[in-house]
């Protein structure tokens, strides 16, 4: 697998990841210029298709070296000069978010917590609507949490709980010696995403906040981009973007692809039977 470097600035370096030697290409610009367009505009992150994130143990960590390898990886450097790790891939009909809080040392059950939120039309509305989602996962916890916008209620910026969807997990852990990044033992969270929740997009508004709550510290991203309290969400307009720069997550399933050459089989007899060459 190649990682290709892909632009730098104030706040984090962005890397694709390729899977396939395809990839490396003379479409490569045609691909990527497009997508750093709109990053220079709104911050982005690149995610990156996967064939591998089926075989990820939720158990809130790197569960081996090579669990998370093969997904984007998104160094984040926060205002106070700590560092992020953003995993991040899609596959099948989910989207999969790692988290790696290497400042976060200090391990506090259920009260360190992770969000990831994604805003299915990317409108940047400056209060939440129903397709603005949340998904929180605390530190230890067995069962995370889904939000939905729309709510009436300014109360977490205007989002509200849900029931959560099939396949849905966020997790918290505690890292351990299969940590790329730091063998000393931080915070660390998985989600695993249903994209049935917003639809296929190949741009997302984006957003992600860790909360230390020993410290009682922020780590957001787009940086700087912290809520009141511990338990309201920032309103979308402040989101960045999630940007999937191969456009691979509106993809087909082989079903509907396989069933497009029998559509055109179908046109063509019915066209010949009409013109007559057909009986």
């Amino acid at each position: 697998m190649e990682v290709i470097k892909i632009y730098k600035n104030h706040s984090s370096i962005y890397y694709i990841s390729f899977l396939h030697e395809k990839c490396l290409t003379s479409n490569f610009n045609s691909i990527i210029i497009p997508s750093l367009n709109a990053a220079f505009a709104t911050e982005s992150i690149l995610i990156t298709y996967s064939d591998t994130m089926d075989n990820v143990v939720f158990d809130g960590k790197w569960t081996d070296r090579l669990e998370w390898k093969q997904s984007s990886w998104d160094k984040i450097s926060t205002t106070n000069g700590d560092t992020i790790h953003i995993r991040s891939a899609h596959q099948g009909d989910f989207i999969y978010i790692l988290l790696d809080v290497v400042a976060d040392r200090s391990i506090d059950h259920l009260s360190d917590r992770a969000i990831v939120c994604i805003d299915g039309y990317n409108d940047k509305t400056s209060i939440a609507g129903v397709d603005d989602y949340c998904f929180l996962a605390s530190l230890d916890g067995k069962l995370g949490f889904v939000y939905q916008g729309g709510s009436s209620l300014a109360l977490n910026g205007n989002f509200k709980k849900i029931q959560n969807s099939d396949g849905f997990i966020g997790v918290g852990g505690k890292s351990d010696l299969n940590y790329k990044y730091s063998l000393i033992p931080h915070a660390s969270f998985e989600f695993k995403i249903p994209l049935n929740l917003f639809g296929r997009s190949d741009v997302y508004g984006f957003y992600v906040l860790v909360y230390d709550a020993s410290g009682n510290q922020y780590y957001s991203w787009p940086v700087g981009i912290d809520p009141d309290n511990p338990f309201d969400i920032p309103s979308p307009s402040n989101w960045g973007n999630l940007v999937s720069p191969d456009k691979s997550i509106p993809e087909f399933d082989l079903p509907i692809l396989a069933l497009v050459p029998a559509i055109f089989l179908v046109i063509y007899f019915t066209r010949m039977k009409k013109l007559g060459l057909v009986k």
